[in-house]
Parts: C-alpha cells; structure tokens; sequence
C-alpha cells in the first residue's frame, strides 16, 4: 500500500506524485494507465525505491519498507520492463539466474530454477538456457525477462509497460501468457501501461490516473467501462466503449465444444468415419504432448493416409485467458468460424464458436450491472494544479476513486 506518498523533483513546481494512497490488493493485478507525464511510471518506480519518495510510507506485507536497504527491497520485488531488459553478453540461464546468486543460492537449487521457470513462460529449457539474446525474438525475449523476475519467487512483480515493444500478435500471446502465469502463482502485480485495452484485459483493478499522479477512477474494468467517473476517464477510454466489452470475459469463462481430435501418426480414414459419425466438418491433429498442430476438413482427410506431425503456423489459436475479443479477432481469419482454445504449457482444451462468444456477451454486460464488489481505497491529498490551469481534487473533496462519484 502506498501511505500518502509524494515526489518532487528538483526545479519542478508541481510534484511527480502528490499525496498518493492507494491500496494494491494481494495476489491481484492492478493496472496504472493515464496520459504521458501522468506519473504513473513515477509510481511504480517508488515501490521499488528505484525512485525515492520525498515523502510517504510504502508498506509491504504490513512493514513501512521505505527506510530499509533499497537493494534488499528490490531483491524481493520482481521488476519487469520494456524489451525485457536482458544483460546481452550472459545466457539465458544466468540472467534469469542474476538474483538468486545474489542470494547465494546452490547451484543445483538455481539450475533447478532456471528449468522449472523456463517450462512456466512456455520456453524449452534445452533449447533456450544456453543461449544469448541476440539469439531471441523480441516474445522471447520478454518471456525471459518475466522468468527472470520471477527467480527468487518475489511476492510482488512490477512491470513498466511490459509488451510495448513487440508486434500486437506476440502482444496479445505474451498477455495471454501472463495471465497462465498469475493463475499458478497468484502475484501481487502492478503493471503500467499506455494501452488501456490491455489494462482492461489484464487487470483486476484499474487505476486511472490525471497530473500529479492524482487518481481519477479506481475500480474494476466492469465499472470504469460502464460507470466512467467522469469526462476526463470518457476521453481515455475513448470511442467504442461497447466493443470494449467484449474484453470483460475470458475464454476460460464460457463453455467450450470438444471437436474430434486425433493424434499424429493415426489414419486419416479412422478419424473421417469418426467425423462423419458425430456429423462435425472439421477434425483436429495434436502433438505428442497435446497441442494442436493441424485442424483438418473431411476433404482434407479424405486425402490423406496417415496424420503427419507437421505443424500449421496459421492455425487460429488463442488461449483460455485471451479475451472474447481475442476470439472474435481470431475467428475473423478462421474458414470455420471458430478458434481453437488452448491452457497452460499449450495443450488442447476445446473450440469455442461465435454462437458461444454471443450468449457470453450478454451474460457478461447482465453481470456489470450487478457487480457489487468493493473496489480498493485510492485517494490523494493536497492541491495539484494541472498545466491546463485547474485543479485537482483536495482532501475532503476526493472520495476514494473507487467509489468517486460518477
């Protein structure tokens, strides 16, 4: 929780951040968008201390962390940026490596490690450990940074605008990633970002924030999409706020259709009467270890002997975290009308149609109307005059922004 926190900088008239508290709820991801200048990056740093508050407390797990050793601090704080960051004359294994040694642990114990979080970020540790960043894609790359955070097993993972740097299909998998990940380890993430769609798709809670990191609205995606607190948060959130709907439920939250599948290596004729049998047009071919590799019509299979292993790279795959929206996209290249879903470590886990994302649709705007949780304090203190001439709300006048007025 971040206790009445300023920071100034010299030669500045107006604080970076003035008067900030807010609570981050545990094992939740909150989100901090605004306008450039905002101080949102300002915000995420001070947690850290990479940027010292003038004033403040930063409590962490009920201890006001701001008068302890900075390096300590930062070695049990995950901390993720841009292009991930990576030291580029070091392997793959020792960046992620870098802090447990600083903790000394035993190698056998940060080798162990090293594999372990390689599978979790979907990375073949024997294909990846050894090599260098040069040798990486951009994805890959920041999968690896997020592994390196991730090392010594932070309870909290900052992460400044984390996917800005990579084309929007590597976007939305590293997202969709995340998301695999935070369903295993339930973190305490803040992550900051200039992409508001991606703040709704991936944030429990979303902090939007004006100058002078003043909190305009703190609240779920639900709410700020149905309830915006008022014109500034409109603007941000910007046209289309409908479509933005659709980014409010999750693949994982809809049932899906189990096609018939078949296994590399099978006759083709034997899943054709199978297909036939269920009445379905297409049947699905996965690997070894579950993942789909082929999605193929009755005139395909008609032609063929036996399923190869051979992979289809225009498969249209999302995964269980992707967003309806996602799906939707998906779809829209798909000759079938539907995706193929898959869950952690890419395995097969159904099809969902645009039958099953319509009936969710409505299901979820019903839900956002109902929803009756309470959002988490958020507030500030003080009078921040914003370069257009007005001012910011003052203590008295600004209500926790989850619950601001609207």
């Amino acid at each position: 929780m971040l206790d009445d926190v300023t920071k100034r900088f010299p030669g500045q008239t107006r604080p970076a951040v003035g008067g900030l508290t807010m609570e981050i709820p545990r094992g939740s991801i909150v989100m901090l968008v605004g306008p450039s200048g905002c101080g949102k990056t300002t915000t995420l740093k001070m947690i850290n201390r990479l940027i010292e508050p003038t004033s403040g407390r930063i409590i962490l797990d009920g201890d006001d962390v701001t008068g302890i050793d900075g390096d300590q601090l930062r070695r049990g704080i995950g901390y993720v940026i841009q292009a991930g960051g990576l030291f580029p004359h070091m392997t793959v294994a020792a960046n992620i490596a870098v802090v447990p040694k600083m903790l000394n642990w035993d190698k056998a114990r940060i080798q162990a490690r090293v594999d372990e979080l390689l599978e979790l970020v979907s990375l073949n540790p024997a294909l990846y450990r050894d090599r260098y960043p040069k040798e990486l894609s951009g994805g890959q790359q920041q999968r690896v940074g997020v592994a390196r955070a991730l090392a010594a097993d932070p309870p909290v993972l900052l992460m400044d605008e984390p996917f800005g740097a990579v084309d929007p299909i590597t976007r939305q998998r590293l997202q969709d990633e995340l998301l695999h990940i935070q369903s295993e380890l339930h973190k305490t993430i803040v992550c900051v970002t200039h992409d508001f769609d991606e703040a709704v798709k991936l944030g429990d809670w979303i902090a939007i924030f004006d100058e002078g990191a003043q909190l305009v609205q703190y609240d779920s995606p639900e709410r700020i999409l149905a309830n915006p607190a008022n014109e500034f948060v409109e603007n941000f959130i910007g046209s289309g706020a409908g479509l933005k709907q659709l980014t409010l439920t999750r693949v994982n939250e809809v049932d899906l259709v189990m096609p018939v599948t078949a296994n590399a290596g099978d006759l083709a004729s034997d899943t054709l009467s199978r297909l036939q049998g269920e009445g379905g047009q297409n049947a699905v071919v996965l690997d070894e270890r579950g993942r789909p590799i082929q999605w193929l019509s009755r005139r395909q299979l008609a032609r063929l002997d036996r399923h190869t292993d051979a992979v289809d790279p225009k498969l249209p795959v999302i995964g269980n975290q992707a967003t309806l929206n996602d799906a939707l996209d998906t779809m829209l290249v798909s000759s079938t009308g539907a995706a193929l879903v898959t869950g952690p470590r890419d395995r097969f886990l159904g099809m969902v149609t645009v039958q099953t994302v319509m009936e969710a649709i409505t299901a979820a705007n019903d839900a956002a109307q109902q929803g009756s949780s309470s959002a988490p304090v958020g507030i500030n203190s003080g009078v921040i005059e914003r370069s257009d001439g007005a001012s910011a709300p003052v203590e008295g006048d600004a209500a926790p922004a989850g619950q601001g007025t609207r």
